[in-house]
């Protein structure tokens, strides 16, 4: 029902609704694995670790938003985001905040930074390089991350794995490496495990979400066996 106050005034309480309903730093990572792929509650509560008993509380705040959508399949409820404008918003909120928020640079600045101090590669220069054919693209996200979309071509190898899988990457190419997004520490633990290998490795700019909403391709299913 619309209210009798004026049209702009109840869209400002609308939109601040929305802000609300994104108001609570577990259902910004709740956001962020969903920016992966869809995910049933029970794998969303494990990734972010907490009881799906809470996961589910804030996906419903979400839901009742309309910032994600939710579907049954079999005993499962299933999640994805409402569509690439959550994206937007999400690259937007962190932009802003690194802009306006001292803490919020304090650590962009020291605990990224200090881990990687390269210039991280832009999208058109890992364009570029894969059409050369001599990079390396290396997904460090879990499995099932990387079977629900990845950039094509890209191998997977988990962080945790990272360092008893050394020798399935070619050392004559240089090795790029992104994982969920420019708050991701996994591409960051990354490089710095491999340049101590002596690797030449750069980290992607941002990750997956970013690169489809840039309207670039991705690929799903799983890694073939190497």
């Amino acid at each position: 029902m619309v209210s009798s106050r004026s049209p702009k005034h109840t869209l400002f309480t609308r939109f601040a609704a929305l802000a609300k309903a994104m108001a609570h730093p577990l259902r910004l990572e709740l956001l962020e694995q969903l920016a992966q792929g869809e995910r049933s509650v029970q794998r969303l509560a494990d990734r972010v670790g907490t009881p799906v008993a809470n996961a589910s509380q804030h996906l419903r705040h979400l839901h009742g938003a309309g910032l994600v959508t939710a579907r049954r399949e079999e005993k499962y409820v299933v999640y994805a985001l409402a569509d690439a404008a959550v994206l937007e918003l999400l690259a937007a909120l962190r932009r802003v905040s690194e802009r306006s928020d001292a803490t919020v640079r304090e650590v962009v600045q020291g605990y990224f930074a200090e881990r990687d101090a390269m210039e991280a590669l832009t999208r058109g220069e890992l364009i570029a390089r894969y059409r050369e054919g001599l990079v390396t693209v290396l997904d460090v996200r879990p499995e099932d991350e990387y079977e629900l979309a990845h950039l094509p071509g890209a191998v997977n190898i988990p962080l945790e794995q990272l360092g008893t899988r050394l020798a399935q990457l070619d050392r004559s190419h240089d090795i790029v490496a992104y994982c969920r997004g420019p708050y991701c520490v996994l591409s960051y633990e990354a490089v710095e495990l491999l340049r101590g290998r002596g690797f030449k490795v750069r980290r992607l700019e941002d990750g997956l979400p970013e690169w489809r909403l840039a309207g670039l391709p991705v690929a799903s299913g799983p890694a073939a066996k190497r």
